[in-house]
């Protein structure tokens, strides 16, 4: 993996704390993609993952979690998938990777945490809320308050149709709530300092039914880290295609389109959750669509 420079936009610092990555099918991730949408893919980013043709690329997805120190204190952004966890999905079953040591590498440690944002409830955003402790799923950051987006939280509690997800609600947000350390908050709570001067939520509902983004700006560049309204370079090409995880498809595309333009007409610093290289960057405006600027 190719690591994320350290930034500082006024009072705010950004790090990047890896836990791994996978593929997809690229036709399965983004049905409707065309080699054309490829090619013009390549003129500005290139990965392993991709060929030329749409059957031989893979949809690679790196999983990280953003650190913010900011004022003194220090929050995680969506915690990626865990260790030791029982998943349904192959990729995230019984994983044991050094997702701590990482963390612990740029002098962080669980108790230093003060806040855990999750963008929305999926399982590989939720799942380092918890670690296993002699056989009990324990909150891995015992002195920091979670939040949670009230959305998400009730879909959640009923709905089984995803059991990947269902089984993070259960092993990875139930047992930090048990704890006493989760607020349940709506979509578009400030939740430190102000607007404007802080960090806060912004409702970007469809990829979940409560997915969120998290707007940074404290003395500096306007940060936003974006969860999974966006999680490959190629969505850039084509933002009106709907990813197949999407919960409601139709509104993420909208959703993912507006933020795109919002991030390149105001010069945003974007942080997608899934983008591999340095993850972080820029969006500019490429004829129809647009492309991504990285950070080196």
């Amino acid at each position: 993996m190719i690591p994320m420079p350290e930034q500082q936009y006024g009072r705010l610092r950004i790090n990047r704390v890896d836990e791994g990555g996978a593929g997809l099918p690229m036709s399965m991730a983004l049905p409707g993609i065309g080699d054309a949408d490829l090619a013009r893919l390549a003129r500005w980013f290139q990965h392993d993952s991709l060929t030329a043709e749409v059957e031989t690329s893979l949809f690679y997805l790196n999983v990280h979690s953003y650190v913010l120190h900011c004022d003194g204190k220090v929050i995680v952004i969506d915690s990626c998938n865990g260790n030791h966890k029982q998943r349904s999905v192959p990729f995230a079953h019984m994983l044991d990777t050094p997702y701590l040591a990482n963390l612990a590498a740029q002098g962080v440690r669980p108790e230093d945490v003060d806040m855990v944002m999750c963008t929305h409830l999926h399982a590989d955003h939720v799942g380092w809320n918890t670690r296993l402790d002699n056989g009990q799923w324990v909150p891995t950051f015992p002195n920091a308050r979670y939040i949670f987006g009230r959305t998400d939280y009730e879909f959640f509690s009923t709905q089984e149709h995803e059991v990947f997800h269902r089984e993070a609600y259960l092993d990875s947000v139930l047992p930090v709530v048990a704890a006493g350390l989760a607020d349940i908050v709506e979509e578009s709570t400030v939740v430190h300092h102000e607007l404007g001067d802080g960090i806060w939520l912004e409702p970007a509902f469809g990829h979940s039914p409560g997915s969120c983004i998290v707007n940074a700006k404290c003395g500096g560049q306007h940060a936003v880290f974006s969860g999974d309204i966006i999680h490959h370079p190629v969505q850039m090409v084509r933002p009106d295609l709907h990813f197949f995880a999407d919960e409601d498809p139709a509104r993420a595309s909208v959703v993912r389109k507006s933020l795109l333009e919002r991030a390149a007409e105001q010069e945003i610093a974007l942080f997608p959750a899934h983008f591999c290289g340095t993850s972080g960057g820029f969006v500019k405006r490429d004829e129809a669509s647009f492309k991504f600027e990285f950070l080196v």
